[in-house]
């Protein structure tokens, strides 16, 4: 016997269809992980801290040194005034600091308003905290917000809203009259929490990242995500942070100690060097991206694929339709994986569970070097449109 809540949601389809490429020997454009080296000052760092024998737990909630390195970073980025001391936690990856964060602010019961599609996490965080989703599609193909729909939902008082941006799996950036939206309304029908996910916030190619947590009103009411996983390419250090107004940074912070004690020590030091890098780096970091990105877009217009070009992180959600006809997007991507060498994810693992969400749909993942492309290029030329 399981509980109930473990009955409502599947294992990760992302963590899946990697199995699937593994089994069948494809190009794996389904995870989010890169397959080239993060920076050596951080390695390096790293490394040092395990010689210099930091080997064991550091302050629960991050060590001083890591957590003042962010708050400096927002001070520097984007002029928000942040408590080293009182109002950020570092958790084992931005996953965990959601999930603390749900089961740190919400009561079983309460809504939570999420954009869909959305990043699959997001459900299970939901009902782990017993709370119930309140979906609002984004509209395609430029995955805007239908101010309708979104003032319906927080007319409903619900204790949060989830923004991802840049988003996944769209690419979608948020634009600064949609983040005024957001704000306005949340303030207009006092909904007490914004949960903003901003893993990919330095990977960017059109307009610009806003912070939620920079808006009048807004930092009290924002707890904003992020880590260091995406940005420095290090997916398997599991770092992230929760920033959050100190009552609620306590409560964050005593969930985060009952899930995982803390974050590991060594590479928190290593984390506290990547955060000072200068703005070079993360210039050249959008920009290997941005070419990365007209690759695998190119390729996959060749093939017959429909897609908007993503604006921001490292992720195309495409239409199969003139492609494969009459399949399912589970079958498509197996067959994917299995009969072309690339691997996917299903576009229905970022929809709620209903008829024909995201079943068209498959996201590819292009944080990979230019010839792991190529050769995922290669293979898709081999599909003939209409096939």
């Amino acid at each position: 016997m399981v509980s109930s809540r473990a009955s409502t949601f599947t294992e990760s389809v992302i963590r899946e269809m990697t199995r699937v490429a593994q089994q069948h020997g494809a190009i794996n454009l389904a995870q989010g992980f890169p397959d080239f080296p993060m920076p050596a000052p951080m390695k390096d760092a790293a490394c040092a801290a395990i010689h210099g024998d930091v080997n064991q737990y550091a302050i629960t909630w991050g060590t001083p040194a890591l957590r003042l390195a962010i708050a400096e970073k927002y001070r520097r980025w984007y002029g928000i005034e942040v408590d080293p001391d009182r109002e950020v936690t570092v958790t084992c990856g931005a996953t965990e600091a959601m999930a603390a964060v749900f089961l740190a602010l919400v009561d079983p019961g309460d809504e939570v308003v999420v954009f869909e599609p959305f990043y699959e996490n997001y459900g299970p965080d939901a009902v782990l905290a017993g709370a119930k989703p309140v979906f609002v599609p984004l509209v395609a193909p430029d995955w805007r917000i239908d101010e309708e729909r979104l003032r319906a939902a927080l007319a409903r008082r619900p204790k949060a809203l989830v923004l991802n941006t840049p988003h996944n799996p769209t690419g979608k950036v948020f634009t600064r009259e949609e983040v005024d939206l957001i704000a306005r309304l949340v303030i207009e029908h006092d909904v007490p929490w914004v949960f903003t996910d901003e893993i990919y916030e330095h990977i960017v190619y059109a307009g610009h990242h806003h912070p939620i947590a920079q808006w009048p009103g807004m930092a009290e009411r924002t707890v904003t995500i992020s880590g260091l996983s995406k940005t420095f390419s290090c997916t398997g250090w599991r770092l992230g942070y929760a920033i959050a107004p100190a009552a609620a940074s306590g409560a964050i912070r005593k969930v985060h100690d009952f899930l995982t004690v803390g974050a590991p020590a060594p590479l928190q030091a290593a984390g506290a060097v990547g955060m000072a890098f200068d703005a070079d780096y993360f210039n050249h970091l959008a920009m290997d991206y941005r070419a990365r990105r007209d690759l695998l877009c190119g390729a996959l217009a060749e093939a017959g694929f429909t897609f908007t070009a993503p604006e921001g992180a490292y992720y195309v959600l495409a239409g199969y339709g003139a492609v494969r006809e009459a399949v399912d997007d589970v079958a498509f991507a197996k067959w994917l994986a299995a009969d072309v060498g690339v691997a996917t994810v299903p576009g229905s693992s970022f929809y709620r569970k209903r008829d024909g969400a995201g079943r068209g749909l498959v996201r590819f993942a292009f944080c990979k070097r230019e010839e792991t492309l190529q050769a995922a290029a290669d293979r898709l030329a081999g599909i003939r449109v209409g096939a």
